[in-house]
This record gives C-alpha cells, structure tokens and sequence, in this order.
C-alpha cells in the first residue's frame, strides 16, 4: 500500500448555514475528495440533501464530489445527482433489485462507480461486483448520523477485500467512513484502505483547523 491516503471529509459534519464557505475551505485546506452523504429517511432514517444542494457546490470547487447515496430504490436518482455534479456516485446493493443494473446506469452517466457495504453487510453482497466498481466504501458505523463510534470489527472484511483487489491486480479503491479518528485512522489503513472519509476530526479537532487535521490524518 501507498503511505498516502486520500482524505474526503464529510460535509455532513460542516456548518451547514455556509456550506459553501466550508467547501471552499476544505479544497484550500488540501482535501483530496469532498464526501457528501445523501439521506432520504427511508433507507436510512436521516434526512440530508438532495441534487439541487450540490448543485449550487459544484461550481464553487473542481475538488471530486464523492457523492454516498443511502437512498431506496437508488436507480430512481442517479440521473439527478450525475447532473448535479456528483463524480462518483456509491450505492448500498441493498438499495436495488439488481446491482449489476445499477452499476451500468451509473457508468452509463460517464460516472465512477461506488458500492458500499454497511457494518453487517457481508462481501458476498459485492463481490461479483469488485471488478466492476471502482470504489469500495466500508461503513464503519451504522449508516444514518455523523459522530459515532467507529466500529474495528469492519477491518476483517476489509482486509479481505484488499486481498482480492491485489489479486486481480484492480486499481479499485477501498474507502472508510464511520468514527474516524486520527488514532484509528493508521488501523484502517493498515488493512488497505487508502481513501479515508472523515467529518467531525476534520471540523472539530484542534479547534476546527482543517489544514491541520486533514495533513495529520494522511501521515496517519
């Protein structure tokens, strides 16, 4: 593995009375990707934002919009959140009747593909999907709210997954969101993560100074 990762913080964490400022800020503070969770209520029970939000974001910043959309049936969306300006969408399998279908629409919008598997979810959801995708989310906690405990045990299927990244020699990457800490941080990586998503130690830690805690979670 690279001793770099990419940082994507979750604007979920972020103020959302001046979203774009904050934006703005975190391409300026070196962020690599900005994560933006799309909740609808249904399959997960929180409610977020929707296309017109990142809409009104994607000309504030050329940074990738890594857009995680919990939302059921996905297919139904993906058109709105591909104009808006999302350039990678993530799905959960559980959110459609057929995965490979999703994958298709998905890419068919000239987007990178996304497929994430929640704290329970098992790899035999994903894995005839691996070579299809080309980011792999692990949640490491229940998907829903920000500021919750990261949950280690996620680390087994991650390192699984790797294994079977490596041996098809895919560039797929693998990507975390969930409790990320900058102790932690350093665990997942270790078990090949390489894209880490993280909202309330970027916003919160060492009074709020993005630069800061993004460089500290890199050199994790």
């Amino acid at each position: 593995m690279s001793s770099i990762i990419k940082i994507s913080p979750s604007i979920l964490s972020a103020d959302f009375s001046k979203l774009g400022e904050e934006v703005i800020a975190l391409e300026n503070a070196g962020a690599d990707y900005i994560h933006i969770d799309v909740m609808d209520g249904h399959f997960v029970p929180n409610l977020t934002i929707g296309p017109e939000v990142i809409k009104k974001l994607r000309p504030l910043t050329k940074k990738i919009f890594d857009v995680h959309l919990m939302i059921s049936p996905v297919d139904n969306f993906i058109k709105d959140f591909s104009e808006a300006g999302a350039d990678i969408i993530t799905f959960h399998p559980e959110a459609t009747s057929n995965t490979l279908n999703t994958i298709n629409l998905i890419k068919k919008e000239k987007k990178k593909v996304g497929i994430s598997l929640k704290p329970k979810s098992k790899i035999e959801l994903i894995k005839d999907y691996i070579e299809h995708v080309d980011l792999i989310l692990i949640m490491s906690v229940e998907p829903g709210f920000g500021g919750q405990k990261f949950m280690p045990e996620v680390l087994e299927k991650t390192k699984l997954i790797r294994e079977i990244i490596n041996k098809k020699k895919l560039k797929t990457e693998i990507e975390i969101d969930g409790g990320i800490n900058f102790e932690n941080c350093k665990q997942a990586k270790e078990a090949g993560v390489n894209v880490v998503v993280s909202g309330s130690t970027i916003f919160k830690e060492n009074q709020g100074n993005l630069k800061k805690n993004i460089e500290i979670l890199r050199a994790s």
